[in-house]
């Protein structure tokens, strides 16, 4: 009899424990796995066009060229004053490295003066730069949205000269001579640019023009010649630009 018991309460603590144990092993919710990790890599490649401003100052020397090309130094100044413009260009990257091709033009607002070193002269010599152009390749590394670049090329540069009768003078002011003309040079520069939008970018760009020397043939206001001088210059400037671009601005890379 006793056994009997202890047999019969054996089968009812199994009976019990089966439910407990089934619970334990009930299967765990499913959990989704998250998303892959997608980084988006600016893509430099495509044509672009935009608008520029800034400073610039042209550093500009005269010399009288007198009987048989003797130089006598008139002196030298800087003519300085704002800009606006616009430029238009193509660019493709491979892989960091970024190539490009780029058209420029500008209106110009450079002007300054000096008086002649040949006191005998009694003259003001007055320039200004009203507009100017580039032509140039560039080569650049990105890295993503931010693109630093080194630019070179030709430039042309549209001069305007002018000789009065110096301040101090009595008839300050009159025009004695003037010329003007285009003068073709070489570029270099270098700049930064950072891509704020899938296809916009601002940035910063220094210029210097080499412009070299040539003389120049000055007329009265009758029209009649006046005298030559020999006349150098160099520019520098500072130019703020924002670019629009046509082409796939993000690679999507996991």
């Amino acid at each position: 009899m006793k056994k009997l018991l202890l047999g019969a309460v054996s089968a009812i603590a199994l009976s019990l424990s089966v439910p407990a144990n089934a619970a334990d092993l009930a299967a765990r919710p499913y959990t989704k796995a998250p998303p892959p990790v997608v980084a988006a890599i600016y893509d430099w490649s495509g044509f672009y066009i935009g608008l520029n401003g800034g400073y610039g100052s042209s550093h500009k020397c005269w010399d009288f060229v007198g009987v048989a090309g003797v130089l006598f130094s008139e002196g030298c100044h800087n003519a300085t004053g704002g800009t606006v413009g616009g430029q238009i260009g193509y660019r493709w990257q491979s892989a960091n490295w970024v190539f490009g091709l780029e058209g420029q033009g500008n209106w110009a607002d450079f002007s300054g003066s000096n008086v002649s070193n040949i006191v005998a002269f009694g003259s003001e010599n007055r320039t200004r730069i009203d507009a100017f152009g580039l032509i140039t390749g560039q080569v650049g590394y990105a890295w993503n949205n931010v693109l630093l670049y080194v630019k070179g090329g030709g430039a042309v540069v549209r001069d305007k000269y002018d000789i009065f009768v110096a301040p101090a003078l009595v008839g300050a002011g009159t025009l004695l001579g003037s010329a003007s003309e285009t003068r073709w040079g070489a570029t270099v520069g270098a700049g930064v640019e950072v891509g704020f939008a899938p296809n916009w970018t601002v940035g910063f760009e220094y210029n210097h023009i080499f412009l070299g020397h040539r003389n120049i043939d000055f007329v009265t206001p009758a029209g009649a010649f006046f005298g030559t001088d020999r006349i150098g210059q160099d520019v520098d400037m500072g130019l703020v630009r924002v670019n629009y671009r046509w082409g796939g601005p993000v690679i999507a890379k996991y």
